[in-house]
């Protein structure tokens, strides 16, 4: 069987600026849309081993919405690694304290385990009203 060659030049990937209002939709909605951008699948020279997203920027982080009985019953889990060290904070607390950590994680976990899924989380940018300083915005 005969194999082709692609060959990319990495140097050449283009960073588009995206903003996406937040208080329309539901969390996963804009964590889907936010992470596909992040990642670059929406460009045609999508590879998987390069790097190709844009930045984000979603506003409005604190009014996002949430469907069914979620804000009163989801809980997240993190663990120290010693014994008892199992730390649970609920859905409700953190919107209260951290809004748009909320976003932040499922984002996170809806990237792929690559080595540079922290610097696509770092062009990920949280606003939690409608003013910002970057003025790079060009979509």
């Amino acid at each position: 069987m005969k194999t082709q060659k692609i060959s990319h030049n990495k140097t050449a990937v283009t960073r588009n600026w995206h903003t996406i209002d937040g208080s329309s939709t539901t969390v996963g909605r804009v964590a889907t849309q936010v992470a596909n951008l992040l990642r670059g699948k929406h460009k045609r020279t999508f590879s998987p081993h390069i790097d190709m997203g844009d930045y984000v920027i979603v506003t409005n982080v604190d009014k996002l919405k949430f469907s069914g009985r979620k804000v009163a019953q989801k809980v997240y889990y993190r663990h120290s690694g010693y014994l008892g060290g199992l730390k649970e904070e609920k859905l409700e607390q953190l919107i209260q304290s951290k809004p748009e950590e909320v976003l932040k994680r499922a984002v996170f976990s809806m990237l792929d385990e690559v080595k540079f899924r922290k610097t696509m989380m770092s062009r990920l940018k949280l606003i939690k009203g409608t003013e910002h300083k970057y003025s790079q915005v060009t979509k």
